[in-house]
């Protein structure tokens, strides 16, 4: 697998346990300011270090495209699924759960579409 290709798995996985276990960790400070229910937060965090141990598990050898394309799947609908969040806890969250929930979206969102370009399309990667 290419280093770009590399990097980027070291990112996606790296952000996702650092979100995740943040989260876990700090979820009853984070309910306190952002006005987020403890079980979203844990759903949310405990969602985020699963991503984070999939993406890093595909830096173990020669991911197969498929598993590489599973990732992209999964981080587009899990970007959806916070923007739709975001929505959904609009004016009962505080602006910073709203914030949070909606960067998570776009951040998620964006490395999937950087992922579609990099990996999407390959039929080796190494």
């Amino acid at each position: 697998m290419a280093i770009a290709a590399r990097s980027l798995l070291r990112v996606d996985s790296g952000g996702g346990l650092a979100a995740g276990v943040l989260v876990l960790l700090f979820r009853r400070e984070l309910r306190a300011i952002e006005a987020l229910t403890e079980a979203l937060l844990l759903f949310t965090g405990a969602a985020n270090v699963g991503y984070g141990l999939y993406s890093g598990s595909l830096l173990r050898g020669v991911p197969a495209a498929g598993a590489l394309r599973a990732l992209v799947v999964a981080n587009a609908v899990w970007a959806g699924v916070c923007l739709v969040l975001a929505a959904g806890t609009w004016g009962g969250a505080s602006a910073w759960g709203t914030a949070h929930l909606a960067g998570e979206g776009v951040y998620v969102g964006l490395l999937a579409w950087v992922e579609y370009r990099s990996f999407w399309h390959a039929t080796v990667l190494r």
